[in-house]
């Protein structure tokens, strides 16, 4: 229930953070791509079969020493249905090879709609009397803001089949505090959604003391990270904006609690894109990868105490 496998893949790995598979074309080497196009061409097909091998030897390469992976559905619906496929290949394998796997789809609906994402992502469809899995991710980015009418058809899948989900909360872009800084009865619109997701988690607490019902707060804003911190100690953070945004580890250690629990850290481009900031080899990519993973995880865990 809640994180709890999250968090005991978290103290197995003793490492708090997640890759964000996010991969346009242009972050694949050369060699991936012209495989493929001997085959299939300049196309969609070719592109996402490109970025599912890239995928999947950066999972190779950092399965044993990251817990998660965080693919954005954007970056694979980009390429049509032929990416989407890539998308839900990525997820298996990176389960195949015990991660947890966060799908950042930033759903929000109502109702019929919000129901079908669930089962889309964290469910099951029957297809006569087969039960099957469309995506079979463990946790899922969503939007809030229509209040509980769009989280509550996700709160079954949580406590039925032990998924997870993360609310947007206070996010890390420039602009986030147009909306999410404004006051509402004296208090700003991001501690009022963090107070609804200790709400909606409720009932879901796992044995780490953190609920399914986590929150996307961003690095690029630790005081607020520090405060939630303080003011959510039931719910478990999902934080972006590390490195490429210019968050810091020692900014978001006040993402964890005294046990060194209670958040992820994200970071994508940068251990995607690793050989190009090294200058290595484009065929050692994924070795590559696995060094930044390593030089996060070691940054992130020298500012906390991971118990």
């Amino acid at each position: 229930m809640g994180f709890d496998r999250l968090i005991e893949k978290i103290k197995e790995t003793r490492n708090p953070s997640v890759v964000g598979l996010d991969p346009k074309l242009e972050y694949v080497p050369e060699f991936l791509i012209r495989r493929f196009q001997q085959e299939d061409g300049c196309s969609l097909k070719t592109a996402s079969r490109a970025i599912y091998e890239f995928n999947k030897m950066i999972i190779d390469e950092i399965c044993d020493i990251v817990p998660a992976i965080k693919p954005q559905a954007a970056y694979y619906e980009m390429y049509g249905y032929h990416g989407v496929k890539a998308l839900e290949r990525t997820i298996r394998y990176a389960k195949l090879k015990g991660m947890f796997v966060i799908t950042d789809g930033k759903r929000n609906d109502i109702g019929a709609t919000m129901e079908a994402y669930t089962a889309a992502h964290l469910g099951t469809v029957m297809v006569g009397e087969n039960e099957l899995e469309p995506f079979g991710a463990d946790a899922l980015t969503v939007n809030g803001y229509l209040g509980s009418d769009g989280i509550n058809p996700l709160l079954g899948a949580c406590k039925e089949r032990d998924k997870g989900i993360f609310v947007l909360v206070k996010t890390s872009n420039p602009s986030s505090g147009e909306l999410q800084d404004q006051l509402m009865d004296g208090e700003p619109l991001y501690a009022k959604m963090g107070d609804l997701c200790e709400k909606w988690g409720a009932d879901t607490i796992g044995k780490y003391g953190y609920s399914a019902v986590g929150a996307v707060v961003g690095a690029t804003y630790p005081e607020q990270l520090k405060e939630l911190r303080e003011r959510l100690p039931h719910t478990f953070f999902l934080v972006p904006g590390y490195g490429a945004q210019g968050g810091g580890a020692e900014g978001v250690a006040a993402a964890f609690d005294e046990n060194g629990l209670g958040g992820i850290v994200n970071s994508s481009r940068a251990i995607m894109c690793a050989y190009k900031k090294e200058g290595c080899d484009e065929r050692d990519f994924a070795k590559a990868a696995r060094r930044e993973a390593i030089r996060m995880r070691d940054d992130i865990t020298a500012h906390i105490n991971l118990g």
